[in-house]
């Protein structure tokens, strides 16, 4: 089972490449979901409105289930794929990569866009940061009052970051961790008296 998956630390814009008069600028994203991804996509198309093509690929998912490549225009397969291949030669998920183009005039034939959106998308990437993320789950306790030492010592025990704490009688937290440690955790508590819990993903 897989718990940690590789994307980018932040934003990379605005990376050039030249190719016969073409423009080539590369963008990077890392991204979480659907909402992420338009957002970026509208700011590159707002950024760029006179572009002739703004092509991309992105994967989402620990295993980069969710995946599109995009030609916008270009010879299919031509663009997004070239991109898209970066993705998975990096082996990074959870990554938007776009390459917008400002066509100079002279035609590449496809071979020739193949290679200039691989390179786009490859000095791209080679400016990321690339970061190895945990999965992280949240879990809900209830507990009363008097336990609250006891949960917390396992809580930090599991490296656990407390979310929410609502301290009364019967007190409720929300506290996310590691996935990795899903089952220990769950171990450790249901050994307990008087603690209900639940994982909330």
């Amino acid at each position: 089972m897989l718990h940690e998956y590789k994307t980018i630390e932040k934003p990379v814009e605005n990376t050039l490449l030249k190719e016969k008069g073409s423009k080539f600028i590369g963008f990077a994203f890392p991204v979480n979901n659907e909402a992420e991804l338009k957002n970026a996509l509208e700011k590159i198309r707002t950024e760029h409105p006179k572009a002739t093509h703004h092509c991309y690929a992105f994967r989402m998912g620990l295993n980069g289930e969710n995946y599109r490549a995009n030609d916008d225009g270009e010879p299919s397969g031509s663009a997004g794929l070239p991109i898209y291949n970066q993705l998975l030669a990096n082996e990074i998920t959870n990554i938007l990569v776009i390459s917008v183009r400002y066509y100079g005039g002279t035609k590449l034939g496809v071979s020739g866009l193949v290679k200039a959106y691989k390179e786009s998308a490859k000095i791209t990437l080679e400016e990321a940061q690339i970061i190895t993320k945990e999965l992280e789950t949240k879990i809900e306790i209830q507990f009363q009052f008097n336990q609250q030492n006891l949960i917390f010592t396992l809580l930090s025990k599991f490296d656990a970051k407390v979310l929410i704490f609502d301290a009364n009688e019967n007190c409720v937290l929300t506290a996310s961790l590691k996935t990795a440690q899903k089952e220990n955790i769950s171990e450790k508590l249901s050994e307990m008296q008087h603690i209900s819990f639940e994982f909330k993903d």
